[in-house]
């Protein structure tokens, strides 16, 4: 029998004191629970956990005194661990949990699970006091499900991964220019017409429904039925569900539904699938505000949140400057300008929610023009916002691009799509909630701590996980406990790990180190020709199944094979792709610089000693055109030269889409002798 037995928690507890012994779990060890429905609800809870998990049955119910007891106690009062705090005392004969509110307990019984470890053919529990609670009340993850829906089967693992994290807060992105998720019972054409879209690209374009006789619809959205049960469930996992409801920007899909809504007088029908910054706003007449309204009232309902999230981030006011009807409705409501009509839009949504005895919460843009007087502002333009918000007396949420924005990749190579810039766990676990940008007096303003899973580039369920986790377990830790350690959390994250491969969770998990091949490289292991920061894209076909991924910068589509050892290479074969250009960038589309064709598919060329080098080899696009996924272009000879030199690749094409990628490059050698 065991003496000890590891203790591994994450996130680290504020106060625990190890002892001597183990708890042992046996067939006999039975779960008490005080008086009321939350204690017996947590102890089903962990029962449930541990069944699920390890496969160990434990039995509940009677409140005798015994031998192998773990209790849980929901204490009457205030407790010294506070709100959501909980306290744990192991000894060799009992466990017992105990905290004064139900959240408090829900987090003592996800701590008990962390302490279970397995020895020979059972469990065991360390012999450790533990006194614990959180350093910020707002401990959250956005997950948008507006770029891709993902199932309520879904959200509800997501929260379940979140609450043995113990975060608090799920920001439900639910509304963009690319989708509206959320059944409106008064304005069904929301869904009906704004959840659905055909996906950019050739292959969805030639994936034709035949029962419509059209490009395949891709979508969903959530009824009212499937976001009550979704807000319960968290509820029941200490999780409070924000819902986001973008406005005055990101509204494309809601003006496809209802165009009145909108500022042009014909505005697209069809929901967009570009990605980037639409220009299209809602307008600003009384009755786009009664919709809104409307829109809130049925919100409130479904979600007793404190908190509405209203956007506000990146409404760009080209439409709104060129419109004669909002210009006199900017006279007509007093207004100084576009900015200032923005701050006015986000009052009058301030006050129609403290009607209903909500908070308007929005990103940091909703301070321009004006802040509402009782808004809080989540800044994710770095900082700035935040430091504006609690100079002015105002709460704030730190969400900070890019720290905290998980659709950056977790590592370099052999990752899902997302954003090319790397931040790694370690970079995550290393972010300061209380900055000296902040004061010490306006502190009091920070509510907490947020990361972002956007997903445009993300389009799986599984990816989102493999993008959120590990890097949660660091946020987790950075918005719960008091001090950090990063030695510490490395050596606890392993046994994270076992966990989440317990739960079925997909985690990234950088794959050994290699040798990069010296005749073959993938476009990650290849060099861009800028500094820009890339893009990891997934290719759009085939439409079921694996797809390809690109690492590229849209803006200047180049490739470098640096220091290539040419010496005995004649030939090379290039490995290409097409994925398209749906990027709203505005007048940055500009700067992108076409290279002239000299046929109408195109070509790759091929430079030696740099881009401005000797065209050593063409080869023709013309055999993958009508291939939506990966090509492989017949193999072109070169003259052969010694040594090392960089070679540079980049296309030449007519129209900005698709952009053609590379996917890998292979240098060969005796090029006469094999037939083509």
């Amino acid at each position: 029998m065991p003496t000890s037995a590891p203790i591994a928690i994450i996130p680290q507890p504020r106060n625990i004191q190890p002892g001597d012994g183990v708890f042992v779990l046996t067939p006999e060890t039975r779960l008490e629970f005080g008086d009321g429905a939350e204690g017996e609800r947590v102890s089903r809870y962990f029962i449930d956990l541990v069944q699920q998990t390890y496969g160990v049955g434990l039995g509940a119910g009677g409140n005798a005194p015994g031998k192998n007891v773990i209790r849980f106690d929901l204490t009457a009062g205030e407790s010294a661990a506070g709100v959501e705090g909980y306290s744990l005392v192991s000894s060799p004969r009992r466990i017992v949990v105990s905290a004064a509110d139900s959240r408090g307990l829900f987090y003592g019984a996800v701590t008990l699970w962390q302490l279970l470890s397995r020895y020979e053919e059972g469990f065991v529990v360390p012999v450790v006091t533990i006194e614990d609670w959180p350093k910020f009340g707002w401990r959250g993850l956005m997950l948008d499900s507006a770029r891709h829906y993902q199932p309520p089967q879904f959200i509800r693992k997501f929260i379940d991964v979140m609450a043995l994290h113990k975060l608090n807060v799920l920001h439900w992105h639910l509304t963009d220019d690319q989708a509206w998720r959320l059944e409106i019972k008064k304005y069904p054409r929301l869904t009906e017409i704004g959840a659905w879209r055909v996906p950019a690209g050739q292959a969805p374009a030639a994936d034709i429904d035949p029962a419509a006789g059209k490009p395949r619809l891709y979508g969903g959205f959530y009824s009212q039925e499937n976001v009550r049960d979704i807000v319960a469930y968290a509820m029941s996992r200490g999780i409070t569900v924000v819902p986001e409801i973008d406005m005055p920007g990101h509204a494309s899909a809601a003006i496809a539904a209802y165009p009145e809504l909108g500022v042009l007088e014909k505005p697209s029908a069809q929901v967009p699938a570009d990605w980037g910054i639409y220009p299209n706003l809602f307008n600003a007449e009384e009755s786009t505000f009664r919709f809104l309204e409307d829109v809130l009232d049925e919100v409130v309902s479904l979600f007793p949140s404190q908190y509405i999230h209203v956007g506000g981030d990146e409404a760009v006011k080209d439409q709104w400057k060129a419109s004669k009807r909002i210009q006199t409705r900017i006279r007509e409501l007093g207004v100084k300008d576009e900015h200032e009509l923005q701050s006015y839009f986000v009052r009058r949504l301030e006050t129609f929610l403290a009607s209903k005895q909500r908070r308007l919460i929005g990103w940091d843009e909703i301070l321009e023009g004006g802040l509402a007087p009782n808004a809080t502002v989540m800044s994710w333009r770095g900082l700035k916002g935040a430091v504006a918000a609690a100079s002015a007396g105002h709460d704030t949420v730190l969400s900070p691009w890019p720290t905290l924005y998980f659709d950056n990749r977790p590592y370099d190579v052999a990752s899902p799509p997302g954003r090319g810039r790397i931040v790694s766990v370690e970079e995550v676990y290393a972010f300061d909630p209380a900055p000296a940008a902040i004061e010490e007096a306006q502190r009091k303003h920070i509510l907490g701590v947020q990361a972002n899973v956007w997903v445009e580039h993300i389009r799986t369920p599984d990816r989102v996980e493999f993008m959120t986790f590990p890097k949660a377990a660091a946020l987790a830790e950075v918005a719960w406990s008091p001090a950090k350690d990063w030695a510490g959390f490395s050596a606890r994250l392993p046994a994270q790990l076992e966990r989440y491969k317990a739960l079925n969770v997909r985690y990234a998990e950088a794959p050994p180190a290699r040798a990069l091949d010296p005749r073959r490289r993938n476009s990650h292991e290849l060099a861009l020709c800028s500094d820009k920061i890339p893009l990891s894209l997934e290719d759009d076909a085939p439409i079921a199944g694996e797809r390809a991924v690109f690492l590229v910068d849209v803006m200047q589509p180049c490739w470098l094979f640096k220091e290539a050892d040419l010496s005995g290479i004649d030939s090379l074969v290039a490995s290409v792709g097409q994925v398209p250009f749906n990027y709203q960038i505005g007048d940055d589309v500009k700067q992108i610089v076409l290279r002239k064709p000299a046929t109408a598919s195109g070509e790759l060329e091929v430079r030696v000693d740099g881009c401005a080098g000797e065209r050593i080899a063409v080869l023709p696009l013309a055999p993958a055109v009508d291939n939506f996924a990966v090509s492989e272009l017949p193999s072109v000879p070169f003259e052969p030269r010694e040594g090392k030199h960089d070679l540079c690749f980049m296309f030449t094409q007519k129209q900005l889409d698709p952009i053609w990628v590379i996917d890998s490059i292979e240098l060969r050698s005796g090029a006469s002798a094999r037939p083509e």
